[in-house]
């Protein structure tokens, strides 16, 4: 008899995206402090790469649809930040 397949954690997390921008940024600045560290083993530091990549994707995305919207509301042009 066969053996269930493992599921795959990038499956697993490509589902388990965070609720906003905000949560997937927090989790990813974490994320990035445990694999600088050099703590972690090698198992858990290709996992953390890989759940890295989907939150930084993630983060890519939500900041693109914002452009977009700024860029509409800005008559199709995007303006210089101001800071203020």
């Amino acid at each position: 008899m066969p053996k269930a397949a493992k599921p795959d954690p990038a499956d697993t997390d490509a589902v388990n995206l965070p609720a906003n921008y905000e949560a997937a940024l927090s989790e990813l600045e974490l994320l990035v402090g445990q694999l600088e560290s050099g703590q972690m083993p090698l198992d858990q530091l290709l996992t953390g790469y890989q759940r890295g990549a989907v939150l930084l994707a993630y983060c890519r995305d939500k900041l693109k649809a914002v452009e977009d919207q700024i860029q509409v509301l800005d008559g199709g042009q995007l303006k210089p930040w101001s800071g203020a």
